[in-house]
């Protein structure tokens, strides 16, 4: 299938690694022009040398580092990427995730911390994406958040909390912005994935158990009818295309991406 992304521009945040990263790369493969950012300039730069090593050194793949609680730094990533590939025309909202916890254990700055991590970060990025994506005859802003909107995850606190408004704030953008500008927007819920967040949160549960990671992998693997996480790549095609002008018609959606480990029917 042709995705459309031919000469298409995507800016993907938090895009050094993981989830970000594997977006980043299949977009690329698919033909758009990307801008992949980090916070981290060193993280960044590996990033951007493994996509030209692995895809080509022609690749129109540039990088921007911003903190994505800075709005001021937002803006300047949205208008780096405007101005070396001409135009966006799609956002893709990606951040690292809250640290992980309970209740009881995470203070008050972390709760502060994290709501500008995990949403106000992709509402400056569609705030200062907004008047190019309105220029943009096929302008889509993809979320990147969890299944854990829909069952939180233990040990998860903040993610299982925060998470869900960026759910809100995706409906809310294709229910306004795709009325008032065509600009679609929809949620990719993923499961368990073999990235770095995933072996944290693993290496977490393992202190906390007395086990090891690899026998909390396989825990989490038990639980997925299909018996295994998934693989980044298969993370970044479902990405791509629902970024996509493939997916014209599908707009306020949240695809879950788990394997079927959630049971519920809605």
């Amino acid at each position: 299938m042709d995705l459309g992304l031919t000469g298409k521009t995507a800016l993907v945040s938090a895009a050094s690694k993981g989830l970000g990263l594997a977006t980043a790369r299949e977009l690329v493969r698919e033909g758009a022009r990307v801008m992949i950012n980090s916070h981290d300039p060193a993280n960044l730069e590996t990033a951007l040398a493994s996509l030209r090593e692995e895809l080509g050194a022609g690749i129109p793949v540039t990088a921007h580092a911003a903190d994505l609680t800075d709005p001021e730094a937002v803006a300047g990533l949205v208008a780096a990427t405007a101005r070396e590939h001409g135009g966006l025309d799609i956002l893709v909202t990606n951040n690292g995730g809250p640290p992980a916890g309970s209740l009881e254990s995470t203070d008050i700055d972390a709760w502060r911390a994290g709501l500008e991590l995990t949403l106000m970060s992709a509402v400056h990025l569609v705030r200062s994406a907004l008047p190019h994506l309105k220029t943009s005859d096929a302008a889509s802003v993809l979320t990147i958040t969890s299944v854990s909107v829909k069952q939180p995850v233990p040990g998860l606190f903040l993610s299982n909390v925060i998470r869900p408004a960026v759910v809100g704030l995706t409906k809310a953008i294709a229910q306004e912005l795709g009325r008032d500008h065509g600009i679609r927007a929809n949620s990719i819920l993923p499961g368990w994935t073999a990235t770095e967040r995933v072996g944290y949160i693993l290496q977490q549960r393992a202190e906390a158990a007395g086990t090891t990671p690899d026998e909390e992998s396989q825990k989490v693997a038990a639980n997925v009818p299909l018996g295994r996480m998934a693989e980044p790549e298969e993370f970044g095609r479902v990405a791509a295309f629902l970024a996509s002008p493939a997916a014209s018609y599908l707009n306020g959606a949240m695809i879950q991406l788990d394997g079927g480990a959630y049971g519920g029917l809605l």
